[in-house]
């Protein structure tokens, strides 16, 4: 395989400026030019990652950090950006929660994990960094965008999308159909854009005249698992019920699944409402309504600030990203 040496070796001109042609950087004369690309062509070279890296200063990389390696939320997240990276000819390297330690501290690892491997820049999706670990990452490494979460410190380098308002349209999707028994199930209180969703829900609830407090609500995981452990328990319970909010999609699919075996019929005899709209969503059976949260949109514009930054590009940014409701088979009026 043909080398920059052969290059410069074929056109008689030093490796300096074999190196100018093919990074881009640097003048050299038209006729100079012209010897090197033939050389190029008729070699038929094709610099390597490691070689770019050396000749442009930059990996060409940008680093993901996710907390799980897993479900329907985050695959389409991961799909927008290596889609975006590789048609602007970069690549993405992923990170994710794993080894030992509590998820906070596996958070610093895998970041640190992707600082080492010399990103140009950093793409963070979690929940589970404090200010602190901001500020310590912000001396390692000054390109970064935070995707759904917000930090004080790096305001501007935030991307997230309106939970407050994802909750309350929910909330008023149901009182509309004229649900006013509404079960819910809430994931994880640690995480703070499932507190912002599920009070807002609950105080469009309140003003509606509806107790928050005398509804039947329980706490997981976000999985399916929860979703389908957190119906088994609602119907155990004998509460009167005539909807259930789910805060993911993953645990209404979840429920879904618990009430077909149980033959509740949705949403027939009860309601069900998810959140997100992950394609899990469009192909459940029931297919299933849910809050539509701009995910494309938060992405792509945390993509684009972070391009802008690690590689003085001009792409639009902009934070305004209107959530909606997805109406499918799931929903019925009261």
């Amino acid at each position: 395989m043909a080398t920059i040496k052969d290059v410069a070796r074929l056109a008689g001109v030093g490796l300096g400026t074999a190196s100018r042609v093919v990074s881009g950087k640097g003048s050299v004369s038209p006729a100079t030019l012209a010897r090197v690309r033939a050389a190029i062509e008729e070699l038929g070279f094709r610099p390597s990652h490691a070689a770019r890296t050396l000749l442009s200063g930059s990996s060409q990389m940008i680093g993901v950090y996710i907390p799980v390696l897993s479900g329907t939320f985050y695959t389409p997240i991961l799909q927008i950006i290596d889609n975006e990276l590789r048609a602007a000819g970069l690549h993405m390297v992923v990170a994710f929660g794993a080894g030992l330690g509590d998820a906070r501290q596996q958070a610093v690892e895998g970041i640190g994990f992707l600082v080492e491997r010399g990103c140009d820049g950093l793409i963070l999706m979690t929940n589970l960094l404090q200010e602190e670990d901001v500020a310590a990452l912000e001396t390692m490494h000054k390109r970064m965008v935070v995707l759904n979460h917000s930090f004080a410190s790096i305001a501007a380098q935030c991307f997230t999308v309106d939970h407050a308002q994802g909750g309350a349209l929910a909330a008023r999707t149901l009182l509309d159909l004229g649900h006013r028994e509404i079960a819910i199930v809430a994931g994880p209180s640690r995480l703070p854009d499932n507190v912002q969703r599920v009070q807002a829900f609950c105080a469009t609830l309140a003003a509606a005249g509806i107790d928050p407090a005398s509804l039947w609500q329980t706490e997981r995981d976000f999985s399916p698992a929860g979703g389908w452990s957190a119906a088994r328990e609602l119907m155990a319970s004998g509460r009167p019920c005539t909807a259930l909010f789910c805060a993911n999609d993953e645990m209404a699919v979840g429920a879904l699944s618990y009430f077909q075996e149980a033959g509740i019929r949705v949403p027939q005899q009860l309601s069900v409402l998810g959140y997100d709209d992950t394609p899990s969503a469009e192909f459940s059976a029931p297919r299933l309504s849910t809050v539509h949260m701009p995910w494309r949109e938060m992405t792509q514009n945390g993509l684009n600030a972070l391009l802008n930054s690690c590689y003085d590009l001009q792409r639009p940014v902009t934070r305004d990203y209107p959530v909606s409701m997805t109406l499918r088979a799931s929903l019925a009026a009261r």
